[in-house]
């Protein structure tokens, strides 16, 4: 999961762009006025930044999931350092972040869905295509 503050300042950034890509609307007295957050919304249908990011980080764990053992970014995903972490609530972690998504689509056995890649690309359109995950 994104931080709420970056969740934030992610979709103001979005409709910053997407003020600027669809330009101004004009009136029908001549005036021209900027679009509302709704009618951005209405142009961009389901589709938003941070839908488009978790999808692309469930994308990203099946392709580090299917790697060789051998392969060096397999080695970093496994690696566990031999510290303890500081006291306190723990950070989360980008795999906690994903697996979190994951049982929020309520896909149960998700090993066996990433050795299945058409059955994982659905899932992850899925994501990419929703409103609210």
């Amino acid at each position: 999961m994104l931080k709420e503050n970056t969740e934030t300042e992610l979709r103001i950034f979005e409709r910053k762009a997407l003020r600027r890509i669809y330009g101004p609307t004009k009136e029908s007295d001549g005036t021209w006025r900027i679009k509302s957050n709704e009618e951005l919304n209405r142009l961009i249908g389901n589709k938003n930044i941070i839908n488009y990011i978790k999808a692309q980080r469930l994308a990203w764990f099946e392709h580090v999931h299917r790697m060789p053992d051998n392969s060096m970014v397999k080695k970093v995903y496994d690696w566990s350092p031999a510290l303890t972490r500081s006291l306190g609530r723990p950070k989360n972690r980008w795999e906690d972040d994903v697996k979190s998504d994951i049982t929020n689509m309520k896909i149960t056995n998700w090993k066996d869905c990433i050795r299945n890649r058409p059955q994982w690309k659905v899932f992850v359109e899925r994501v990419e295509n929703s409103l609210k995950l």
